[in-house]
């Protein structure tokens, strides 16, 4: 991927970001993948702590995903889930990266990992170029391909994709309150956070959620954690070079991810977000566009929109709502802790906006 480099490339040497060159370079030998030295290794930012790895051997450039440096629980499996959708979506209209090569082994390079083929483009939440920075009508464009890219997942038939036994879309929907408001509660072992009430509303949102649980619709891929911060736009247009960062994919009811790109949207309803801001915003279309847009491109009912909206304001929030939790014990950046409590905070205010 075209992500900006967290440094200059470095000369070839034994390790980068974590990577052991030499071993990845024998792995790669093994798997036919081009031959001699690894060049040109280097790091690139994005919005994830796992880490990606740009280099070039035999005239081929490669992006090497790893999970972090301390690999939290599941990183593993998680790797290999990632791996397995870019796979099964190959040759479909969704844009993503290709996927060059898998090891679900960690005996190589200590950890899971894949490779997959250099993106072009840019994440629009770290800056817009030229010539998306001064045309209104490219920022218009580019609303409606983050809703079109994902009505273009969830159109992949995800039993004939070899997706079959992915999730357990069986009762996902009613799962989803208790499943999250458990993981709330997993942040005590934190003696340090202060608790739960620090997300005022959190337990009526819960409670609305199991009342007013929508009937269940015909199950697909879900991306997880649909938003602008995962995808990166063409150079040349407001169209999707790729959708990435596919580690919470699942099968279960795509709308979750119609929900989650309302939940993040500027100016979709209740408190505004201190994350996710692109600017300038002039010229984007409204969450209500957006929604209507899917509409077009698919059969899905969507009488109940809130519902998933509020979902993804909730299950998002106690996700980073973790990382404060982790601050506070010393175990993340207080920083960072504290700015995503506040995006917390503000995506519970955007759930009960909606439920009133």
């Amino acid at each position: 991927m075209s992500q900006a480099p967290d440094s200059a490339a470095k000369p070839e040497g034994r390790e980068v970001g974590g990577v052991d060159l030499d071993r990845l370079a024998s792995w790669m030998d093994g798997e036919g993948l081009g031959e001699g030295p690894i060049e040109a290794a280097r790091t690139l930012s994005g919005g994830t702590q796992n880490v990606l790895l740009r280099f070039r051997r035999a005239g081929r450039d490669f992006v090497l995903r790893r999970p972090p440096p301390v690999p939290r629980q599941g990183s593993n499996r998680t790797m290999e889930r990632e791996a397995r959708v870019l796979g099964a979506i190959a040759g479909s209209d969704v844009p993503h990266p290709r996927l060059i090569a898998g090891c679900a082994d960690p005996e190589p390079l200590g950890v899971a990992f894949y490779l997959m083929e250099p993106v072009e483009g840019f994440n629009a939440v770290t800056g817009l170029p030229e010539p998306h920075r001064s045309d209104p009508s490219i920022r218009r464009r580019m609303g409606f391909a983050l809703v079109e890219g994902i009505a273009a997942l969830h159109a992949v038939d995800h039993v004939a994709a070899g997706l079959g036994d992915f999730g357990r879309p069986e009762g996902y929907l009613a799962r989803q309150a208790d499943r999250w408001l458990a993981q709330l509660t997993d942040y005590e072992r934190h003696a340090e956070w202060p608790g739960r009430a620090g997300l005022p509303g959190v337990d009526r949102i819960a409670d609305w959620l199991r009342a007013n649980l929508p009937p269940e619709q015909p199950p697909g891929i879900l991306h997880g954690d649909y938003q602008f911060g995962n995808v990166m736009y063409r150079p040349d247009s407001g169209d999707l070079a790729a959708i990435v960062d596919w580690e919470l994919a699942t099968i279960g009811d795509p709308l979750v991810d119609l929900g989650w790109i309302v939940a993040c949207y500027p100016g979709s309803g209740g408190p505004e977000l201190p994350v996710l801001r692109i600017e300038p915003w002039e010229g984007f279309p409204s969450a209500e566009d957006l929604i209507a847009r899917y509409g077009q491109l698919s059969s899905r009912n969507l009488n109940h929109i809130d519902w998933f909206i509020v979902l993804a304001c909730f299950r998002l929030g106690i996700i980073l709502e973790g990382t404060h939790a982790r601050a506070c014990a010393g175990r993340a950046p207080k920083a960072t802790g504290d700015l995503l409590h506040a995006t917390a905070v503000a995506l519970m205010g955007r759930a009960l906006h909606r439920i009133g």
